[in-house]
């Protein structure tokens, strides 16, 4: 929505059976007078990727900012509990769909366009109960770096906002009531941050006007905490 206030039209991807979500996404952008186009699918699918980019392109015309922020997460206790399925569709959700969406919006994209992904703390520090999860965003991390130098002589930037807990359906989807009620506890700001807290981060990142010498970094949103990694 902080896009569209912006003056954004919006294309958004979602599984299935998340419509009511994504139906209450466009009612919102509605609001704020911009167009939204609406995919649903699987991004772990390479051919919806495609599909997405270039229904994206041929709903708008073009393609001038692409934020990469699927995900997918499933605590467990060990590595023997992670079972290859589960590796399979973290790694397919959380890094090959970064990689598939970017090399499908890339021939769209011109000098002043930008790529935001989304990384996490975890990816920097670790987290000893999402294994699969916080190996996907040490490696959105190095995406990110990497694909900034290779990117920067055509003037496409490429940075990732690094939140630390934020309340979303993601993150306590998997945890006991007790620990949905701790979760974000641990910060210094005592609790989890609001998604309207981080949309920010990735604006900034997105304007060739405020951010126009940023590229290849990692911004950490961590409610207080000073240090990463």
């Amino acid at each position: 929505m902080l896009f569209a206030r912006e003056g954004a039209d919006v294309a958004i991807t979602y599984l299935p059976e998340e419509q009511s979500d994504a139906d209450e996404t466009r009612e919102a952008v509605a609001a704020e007078g911009r167009s939204v186009h609406l995919i649903p699918g699987d991004l772990t699918n390479p051919n919806f990727c495609k599909e997405a980019v270039e229904g994206t392109v041929a709903r708008f015309g073009k393609l001038d900012i692409l934020v990469n922020n699927a995900a997918f997460q499933q605590h467990q206790k060990s590595l023997t509990e992670v079972s290859e399925e589960q590796w399979d569709r973290t790694f397919k959700t959380n890094i090959y769909s970064y990689f598939r969406v970017t090399k499908a919006a890339l021939p769209h994209l011109k000098k002043g366009s930008a790529v935001v992904n989304c990384g996490s703390i975890t990816g920097l520090e670790g987290s000893k109960h999402l294994l699969d999860y916080s190996a996907t965003k040490g490696a959105i991390h190095a995406f990110t770096k990497s694909l900034a130098q290779n990117l920067v002589e055509k003037g496409i930037r490429v940075n990732c906002v690094a939140p630390g807990p934020v309340w979303t359906p993601l993150n306590p989807s998997d945890k006991p009531a007790k620990g949905v009620a701790e979760f974000g506890a641990d910060t210094p700001r005592k609790r989890p941050a609001q998604p309207e807290e981080i949309a920010p981060a990735f604006v900034y990142f997105a304007s060739e006007i405020d951010s126009s010498y940023v590229t290849g970094e990692v911004l950490t949103l961590l409610g207080g905490e000073t240090t990463a990694g």
